[in-house]
């Protein structure tokens, strides 16, 4: 495994080679150490690197927009941040960051995250052959950073300061707004009343149910999802919009 530092401080470089030079079972090599974005590029053409430990906080072009830029090369190498800086985390994983080390590093959170990275035969093998990745949500659930499939996502639901985020297994209480979640889904999700938002590839039904409405209207419409045992209530305005999802869904394809 082949490991380029890029950190402005030599003392956090020095301490990182250390690290890696104290991991016998990765068989890893720390090719090249750079003081900031440019240096790293120019080492990563003349190199042939497996993962990149990176800063943050560096003079020129942070680390942030380094790691955005070695998403363009053809072989990319995995990025695992090391910073002194926890606020960063949701940024990092937003850019497929492969962890998140906060400084003082300790060798069994190196070795740890490391062990995560592709191995450099099985990386050279699938070179010619362009990777997609699934989409993920990055969320914050009360402090910790979270990186969802988008597939297991069902509903998004406000709640007091909260939004509850539901999968088929699992509940998280998250710190963004349901707003901002809406804006960042986009197309994913449908709102389907004022505090809920579920996944369009997770509706099954709409129908027209006694109490439907939570407004003491009487009869309203309510929407089944796949992994939701139970009828969710869709406003008014809204049912036009899941009656189309579920039209869409049903339409053979072109």
């Amino acid at each position: 495994m082949n490991i380029l530092i890029v950190d402005d401080e030599e003392l956090a470089r020095l301490r990182l080679r250390t690290l890696v030079a104290g991991l016998p079972e990765l068989n890893a090599r720390v090719v090249g150490e750079a003081a900031d974005a440019d240096q790293a590029l120019a080492l990563l053409r003349a190199e042939a690197v497996d993962v990149v430990l990176l800063d943050i906080h560096m003079p020129g072009r942070d680390g942030l927009r380094l790691a955005a830029e070695l998403r363009a090369l053809p072989q990319r190498p995995a990025v695992i941040f090391v910073t002194a800086h926890a606020e960063h985390a949701l940024q990092a994983f937003e850019l497929a960051a492969l962890d998140y080390l906060t400084k003082p590093v300790r060798r069994e959170r190196l070795l740890a995250a490391l062990q995560r990275v592709p191995r450099p035969i099985a990386a050279a093998a699938s070179a010619a052959v362009p990777v997609v990745e699934a989409p993920v949500l990055v969320v914050s659930d009360r402090g910790r950073v979270l990186r969802l499939p988008l597939s297991e996502l069902l509903l998004l639901r406000a709640e007091q300061k909260y939004v509850t985020l539901r999968t088929a297994t699992q509940s998280h209480l998250l710190d963004d707004s349901l707003a901002d979640l809406e804006q960042r889904l986009g197309d994913a999700v449908i709102r389907i009343h004022r505090s809920t938002l579920v996944a369009r590839h997770a509706v099954r039904a709409l129908e027209l149910r006694s109490g439907g409405e939570d407004d003491g209207s009487g009869d309203g419409w309510a929407v089944r999802l796949a992994g939701v045992d139970e009828w969710l209530p869709v406003s008014r305005r809204q049912v036009a919009a899941v009656r189309a999802a579920l039209e869409a869904a049903a339409a053979p394809p072109p």
